[in-house]
C-alpha cells in the first residue's frame, strides 16, 4: 500500500473511515463467536461422552484466555504506539516496535508452551476438573498449547495490520482461521475418531494458517510496516513502553475467566444450578453487546492513534465523539431490547420454564446499567489509542478487580436475597466505573491533547 493510501487515516472523512475499519472488525468478531458456538456443538455431540467432554473443554477456558491475553499484552501495547509513530512520520521507529513485538511474541510462546505442558494438569484440577472431566480437558489442552506460537503470532501481529488501515486483511486473518476450524472439526472429531483432541488439532491447524497469512502480509511489500531482521533485537527502550500500554488489555482479557469463576462460585452457593445457568445465558447475551462496540473501538484506534501522532487533534476529537455516540447508541438499544423482551432472548438458549423464569428475573437486575457500557469502552480504548498506559491500566483494574469482584462477595452480607445481591454487583460496579471513567476522561483528554499540540510538530508528507 502506498504512503498516500495509509495517510487516508489523516485525510478521509471520519465517518467513512470508521465504517470502513469497524465493519470488518465487527464481522471478524461475529465469525469468531460463531466458530466458538459451532465448536461446542460438535464436542457436545460426541457419542456417549459429549457432556463430559464439553465440560472438560470448558474448564480449559481460563488457560485459553490467558494465552490470548498475552497476545493482547504485546499486540495491543505495540500497535497503537506504532500508529502514533506513523502519524509522526517515523516509520523506522514504527517498524522497530513491530520487530520487537514479533520477537517478544515468539519468546512468550515458548515460555507459555513449556509452562502449560508441565503444569497444565494441576491448573485444570484447580479450575474444577474432576475424575470424569480431567482426561478430556487434559487431552484438549496438551494439543492446543502446542499451537501457542501460532495463536500468539496470529492474534498479536494482526493488530499491526488493522492499525495501518488494512481492515479487510485483518478480518480475513480471523475469518480464514474460523472457517478452517469449522470445516476440520467434524472431520477430526468424528471422521478420524479423535474426539476433543481432534477439536484442538483443528484449532492448531487453523491458527497456523492464520499465522502464515499474517506473516506473509507483514513480510510482504503491500504492508506499510514490515518485519525486518535489523529490528528483531529486543531493546528495553522499545519493549518496556509496549508492555506498559499492553497491561491494560492484558488485564481486561485475562480477568474474564476470573470473573466467570467468581460469579459462578457465588451463585452456585446462594442460588444453585439455576442461578449459574441464568448467569451463563446472560453472559452470552452480554457478549453480543460487546462485539459491535469492541469492533467500533478497533476501527477507531488506528484513526485516533495516527492523528494523535500527526497532531491532528481536531480529527482525534471528532473520531472520539463519533465513537462515543455510536457506542452509547448500541448499548442503549441493547438495554432497551433486553428490558422490553427478556423472555424472547432467553428462550433462544433454553425452553426450560424454570430456567427461563429465573433468567428473566435476574436479567432485569444484572443488565440494569448496560446502557452506559458504551461510554466505558469508548473512553477506556481511547486512552489506549493515545498511549496513556497508566490511566488505561487503572481503568482496566477499576471495574472488575477493584469494584465488581469485591462486590460479588460483599453484597450478599447486606441482603436477605443472596443471589439478588450477587446479580446486583454488576450494575453497581458499572455505574461507579463509568462515572469514574467519564470524569477522568473529561479532566484529562483536553490536557493530553493540549500537551500534544505544544510539542514540536513533525511533517508528514
Amino acid at each position: 500500500m502506498s504512503k498516500e493510501s495509509v495517510n487516508k487515516l489523516g485525510t478521509d472523512r471520519i465517518g467513512k473511515l470508521l465504517v470502513h475499519l469497524a465493519v470488518p472488525a465487527i464481522t471478524a468478531q461475529l465469525v469468531n463467536m460463531l466458530y466458538n458456538i459451532v465448536d461446542r456443538i460438535y464436542i457436545g455431540h460426541i457419542p456417549n461422552i459429549g457432556a463430559a467432554a464439553l465440560t472438560g473443554v470448558g474448564i480449559t477456558f481460563p488457560i485459553i484466555m490467558i494465552i490470548a491475553a498475552f497476545s493482547s499484552l504485546i499486540g495491543m501495547g505495540g500497535a497503537p504506539r506504532a500508529a502514533i509513530r506513523m502519524g509522526q512520520g517515523k516509520n523506522d521507529e514504527a517498524e522497530q516496535i513491530l520487530g520487537n513485538c514479533f520477537v517478544a511474541l515468539i519468546g512468550i510462546s515458548v515460555v507459555l508452551t513449556i509452562f502449560f505442558l508441565f503444569f497444565g494438569e494441576k491448573l485444570l484440577v484447580l479450575f474444577g476438573a474432576g475424575n470424569e472431566t480431567l482426561p478430556y480437558a487434559l487431552k484438549f489442552l496438551n494439543t492446543y498449547v502446542c499451537g501457542t506460537i501460532f495463536v500468539q503470532t496470529a492474534l498479536g501481529l494482526n493488530t499491526f495490520i488493522s492499525t495501518q488501515g488494512f481492515a479487510k486483511i485483518s478480518m480475513l486473518t480471523v475469518v480464514i482461521g474460523a472457517v478452517i476450524s469449522i470445516i476440520l472439526d467434524p472431520i477430526f472429531i468424528f471422521g478420524f475418531g479423535m474426539g476433543v483432541q481432534g477439536a484442538a488439532a483443528a484449532n492448531v491447524i487453523a491458527q497456523s494458517v492464520s499465522a502464515i497469512w499474517t506473516l506473509n502480509f507483514l513480510f510482504g511489500k503491500k504492508s506499510k510496516l514490515r518485519i525486518r531482521k535489523k529490528y528483531m533485537k529486543l531493546q528495553k527502550s522499545v519493549i518496556i513502553p509496549v508492555l506498559l500500554l499492553g497491561v491494560s488489555p492484558f488485564i481486561m482479557t485475562s480477568t474474564e475467566s476470573l470473573l466467570n469463576i467468581t460469579f459462578n462460585a457465588s451463585l452456585k452457593t446462594y442460588g444453585g444450578d439455576m442461578a449459574v445457568g441464568a448467569m451463563t445465558i446472560m453472559s452470552s447475551l452480554m457478549q453480543v453487546l460487546m462485539l459491535p462496540i469492541i469492533g467500533l473501538t478497533q476501527g477507531a484506534q488506528p484513526i485516533i492513534s495516527y492523528n494523535y501522532g500527526a497532531k491532528n487533534n481536531d480529527r482525534v476529537k471528532k473520531t472520539f465523539k463519533l465513537l462515543m455516540i455510536s457506542s452509547l447508541s448500541i448499548s442503549f438499544v441493547f438495554w432497551l431490547l433486553m428490558s422490553l423482551f427478556p423472555k424472547l432472548f432467553v428462550s433462544l438458549f433454553s425452553n426450560d420454564p424454570k430456567l427461563v423464569a429465573t433468567t428473566v428475573w435476574s436479567m432485569r437486575i444484572y443488565m440494569a446499567a448496560a446502557f452506559v457500557m458504551g461510554a466505558q469502552l469508548a473512553c477506556q480504548q481511547t486512552f489506549i489509542a493515545i498511549g496513556q498506559a497508566k490511566t488505561s491500566l487503572f481503568l482496566a483494574l477499576l471495574r472488575k478487580i477493584i469494584l465488581l469482584i469485591p462486590l460479588i462477595y460483599l453484597l450478599p452480607h447486606f441482603f436477605s436475597n443472596k443471589d439478588f445481591a450477587v446479580f446486583l454487583a454488576e450494575p453497581i460496579s458499572d455505574i461507579l466505573a463509568v462515572s469514574a471513567t467519564v470524569t477522568l476522561f473529561a479532566n484529562q483528554f483536553k490536557k493530553i491533547l493540549a500537551k500534544n499540540s505544544s510539542m514540536k510538530k513533525v511533517h508528514v508528507g
